[in-house]
């Protein structure tokens, strides 16, 4: 089984953009056991704090820490879902604590969902029910500038128009 949904491409920056290397991506995590050892070259410190998360366009979690650029993570590439998640361990197992779908270089919208759960249960991580922190992105077709949507006011930050209320951050030219 594999999940299928909208694809991200990078949205951000050309200057972070060109910070991506090979063989730079996020770790892939595809079990418990690939997180166990990710997870113990980290410093306590790092590991209290979220972390950067990709699930890529093969639907598998990679993850680095929190302060790479997802566009890092992913290699370059398309996801199907960006952000940042903590975990904890509850009686030995990995559980995800927290979960956005933050990203301001993918923007990807709250329906990208499914396929974090989708990875993450294929890796054998528990999560909550969905994101814990929702970010709502939305591109002003009047003047172009990303946004951010806070408490469903759907204006323009930048120039007052209207904004979507479908997501439209990849629109083509953008």
């Amino acid at each position: 089984m594999s999940v299928r949904g909208r694809q991200y491409r990078y949205v951000g920056p050309v200057d972070v953009r060109a910070l991506v290397r090979p063989g730079g991506e996020g770790r892939r995590i595809r079990s418990a056991s690939d997180f166990d050892d990710w997870a113990s070259a980290l410093t306590l410190e790092e590991l209290a704090e979220p972390f950067t998360f990709v699930i890529d366009a093969a639907g598998v979690l990679r993850v680095a820490p929190r302060r790479s650029e997802h566009v890092v993570c992913a290699g370059g590439g398309t996801v199907l879902g960006a952000g940042e998640m903590s975990v904890g361990d509850e009686s030995g197992q990995w559980v995800v604590a927290e979960v956005s779908n933050q990203s301001t270089g993918y923007c990807p919208d709250i329906s990208s969902w499914p396929a974090v759960a989708y990875a993450l249960d294929s890796a054998g991580i528990g999560h909550p029910s969905g994101f814990t922190h929702e970010v709502v992105f939305r591109r002003c077709l009047a003047c172009c500038q990303l946004n951010i949507v806070r408490e469903e006011d759907f204006v323009c930050v930048f120039c007052e128009a209207d904004l979507p209320r479908k997501w439209n951050v990849d629109r083509p030219g953008h």
